[in-house]
């Protein structure tokens, strides 16, 4: 080999390393997930959409239309999901055991897919899952706004008392270890 074609060789492996080492250096960390909690003066509102959410009917991941005033009364963990989101995929195995537990009391938690009832259907052929899923397709991001969730990302949980208060809304990934502290304090 050429030494002229040696230094360019040598010469292009010093700009790709020196280029690898600057986006390493400038790699942006994920985002945190976004925990909030909702002030006395929002409350009225939140209770408001709890109530517009309990009046409605949604498909099982199975088809049946199922009402969801039969979990009025009850505290709940509403959680809006896709199949093609990661991390939704990624917290319902923790979800699933913490509805198995039975260890607070009355929880009930329900996730809200906004997907296609196709994609839900075969998600659940695939996958066991100890709470009841909803299929709401692309209304459920809008119902998710509703709660407070504006940038409509996912995953999104929603906190609600046996009061139909919501207590506190949770975007991206959930922090279990807080969760179970904010459901110790129902």
């Amino acid at each position: 080999m050429k030494t002229s074609h040696l230094l360019a060789c040598a010469g292009i492996a010093v700009l790709f390393g020196a280029i690898g080492a600057w986006v390493g250096v400038n790699k942006k960390e994920p985002a945190p997930p976004v925990t909030t909690t909702i002030r006395p003066e929002q409350a009225a509102a939140g209770s408001a959409v709890v109530d517009a959410l309990l009046a409605r009917t949604m498909p099982d991941a199975q088809g049946t239309q199922q009402p969801l005033a039969q979990w009025k009364g009850r505290p709940l963990l509403v959680n809006f999901w896709a199949t093609w989101c990661a991390p939704c995929v990624k917290e319902m195995p923790e979800l699933s055991a913490l509805q198995a537990s039975g260890k607070y009391k009355d929880l009930q938690v329900i996730g809200i897919g906004i997907d296609s009832p196709t994609n839900i259907a075969e998600f659940t052929k695939k996958f066991q899952i100890a709470y009841p899923l909803y299929v709401d397709g692309v209304a459920g991001t809008e119902l998710s706004r509703q709660f407070g969730n504006a940038q409509g990302g996912l995953p999104f949980t929603v906190l609600i008392g046996a009061d139909g208060q919501v207590k506190k809304t949770y975007l991206g990934l959930l922090k279990f270890d807080q969760l179970r502290q904010d459901l110790a304090a129902l």
